[in-house]
């Protein structure tokens, strides 16, 4: 036996048995159960995230519909202080139509809030920062309106900030229409913008002379 067989030969006899080499990337990660689990939490996570979206979507605006509604009763509340301290018979007729129809707007609020959330009150809505913000809004008013009635230019005041209100409820409805999809609420919206928008023209056009 020469040197080269005597060599094969212990090379044959020492090698391992039944030792196989193992596969790269083998093991639990790359297993089906964990690839289904990582689907099923970028699942769960993604769903969330949807969730998230849509739920303070919802919020939004059934935050906007409220705040509308305290808006109006607090406009409501500086046409009856100062309503009939007005001279001018037409002003105090348009600031009537107006009283008119935002309480009508404010009556069909009421009840949709009732039967679409089971609650009328804007406070527990709301929450005390954005009421504490519209009863300063009313408050600076009401404090206009005593200035300009000490000053003897209440219906000229009065009347430029009626339409300055209306100018905001407008708006407000129009932001609320935009993102409503009760027929009930749409067709509240949509008499009182027109209502409102009739108004504004009768009233910015006021004049003392």
């Amino acid at each position: 036996m020469d040197n080269q067989e005597y060599l094969n030969q212990i090379s044959a006899t020492s090698r391992p048995v039944g030792i196989k080499k193992k596969r790269l990337g083998g093991g639990f990660f790359s297993s089906k159960f964990f690839i289904l689990g990582v689907v099923f939490v970028v699942a769960l996570i993604l769903m969330a995230i949807v969730g998230a979206v849509l739920g303070s979507g919802k919020g939004a605006k059934k935050e906007k519909i409220y705040a509308l509604s305290a808006h109006i009763a607090y406009d409501m509340q500086v046409i009856n202080e100062y309503q009939d301290l007005v001279k001018s018979s037409d002003l105090r007729s348009d600031s009537a139509s107006l009283n008119n129809v935002l309480s009508a707007t404010n009556r069909d609020l009421e009840a949709f809030f009732e039967e679409t959330y089971n609650n009328s009150n804007p406070e527990k809505v709301l929450g005390e920062s954005k009421m504490n913000e519209l009863e300063l809004a009313r408050d600076d008013l009401l404090s206009e309106l005593f200035n300009a009635k000490i000053n003897g230019t209440l219906d000229i005041i009065y009347a430029r900030k009626l339409t300055y209100e209306i100018s905001l409820l407008m708006s407000e409805e129009e932001q609320v229409y935009d993102n409503a999809k009760d027929e009930t609420l749409l067709n509240t919206l949509s008499t009182s913008y027109n209502s409102l928008k009739n108004l504004y023209d009768k009233i910015n056009g006021f004049s003392e002379t």
